[in-house]
């Protein structure tokens, strides 16, 4: 029994010191690349994650509308593949981007990311752009969407569709993700899942050369826009829970972890015109859209709208003709 109890004693110290060091390392953004930060119970290997992700992109593109913009596309995939050669994932990247009012973006296993163009919209600077994207690294580097997977599949053994258990998650995965959103299947992370890929994202950015509280602009950002338009931003918050501790939490990090640089890449033209592009391009397209309408002539003599005065007495009035007459 003492043998046991010290075979034990001696496992949980090992177990322990290993921790400690991972955390160690954690805390490091010069080990970035020399950590294993995706580390969980986890079925799937990176290979079959990679092909996972491969299918489910494939579903995404048949299920959304893409933006078709080759220098917009070009651009967002170059600043992904940096962010990405300054992180710990061990996968390929591949970044697109759609065409969506909802400023949010979503990473599928094995490095495949998409970013709406509302996301371009509401970062008006590259760092807070940069920011959302390496949160999305994150999310990727740490195996959360096959480590929540595996978990998912413990738990749920006894209950799962017989087409599960026998062609295996990816396949029920994208039967599941033609009717509910690949995007929602696998976006949904724990507060933990969260935190961590803010720990890990403000880290890439700082590794990468941009001002890591780039980050904390673009939460802000999507604050405000919780409260300014609830229903708009309701989709990103489904996906990517948002408060006040989240954002007090990450400033801290960046402060505990992050030494100082005297210089940050905040903006660039590059990232300003590629902006500007895309809105100048979704201003033609709103034009284009309203060509055709049926439009209302003001009938010669009659007063036009800014002539009739502010009292509201005087505002016109739309009279119903009797059809019996």
């Amino acid at each position: 029994m003492r043998s046991l109890s010290a075979v034990i004693l001696t496992v949980a110290l090992a177990v322990g010191v290993a921790q400690g060091q991972d955390k160690k390392k954690k805390d490091d953004p010069d080990q970035i690349g020399n950590r294993d930060v995706g580390k969980c119970l986890n079925f799937y290997s990176i290979d079959k994650e990679i092909a996972m992700g491969k299918q489910l992109a494939e579903e995404v593109k048949r299920q959304v509308k893409m933006n078709e913009d080759p220098l917009l596309g070009e651009f967002v995939n170059r600043l992904g593949q940096n962010l990405a050669r300054n992180s710990d994932a061990k996968v390929p990247f591949a970044f697109w981007v759609i065409e969506d009012e909802s400023p949010n973006a979503f990473a599928l296993p094995g490095g495949f990311i998409f970013i709406n163009t509302g996301l371009l919209k509401i970062a008006s600077e590259e760092d807070e752009f940069a920011g959302s994207v390496a949160h999305e690294i994150a999310h990727v580097a740490a195996r959360h969407m096959t480590c929540r997977a595996t978990k998912g599949q413990i738990a749920n053994i006894l209950s799962l569709p017989l087409g599960m258990i026998l062609g295996g998650w990816t396949g029920y995965a994208v039967r599941q993700g033609s009717g509910v959103g690949v995007q929602t299947l696998f976006s949904n992370f724990s507060r933990a899942d969260e935190a961590e890929a803010d720990f890990l994202g403000v880290q890439y950015m700082y590794a990468t050369g941009y001002d890591p509280n780039g980050a904390i602009s673009i939460f802000e950002k999507l604050m405000a826009l919780q409260r300014t338009k609830p229903g708009f931003a309701a989709k990103v918050f489904a996906t990517h829970p948002m408060d006040a501790q989240r954002i007090d939490n990450t400033q801290k990090e960046i402060q505990r972890i992050l030494p100082s640089k005297p210089e940050y890449v905040v903006t660039t033209s590059e990232y300003r015109d590629m902006r500007e592009r895309l809105l100048a391009s979704q201003n033609r397209r709103k034009s284009d859209d309203t060509e055709g309408r049926p439009r209302l002539r003001v009938a010669p003599g009659s007063a036009k709208p800014d002539e009739q005065g502010s009292d509201k007495d005087e505002r016109p009035t739309i009279r119903r003709r009797d059809l019996m007459e």
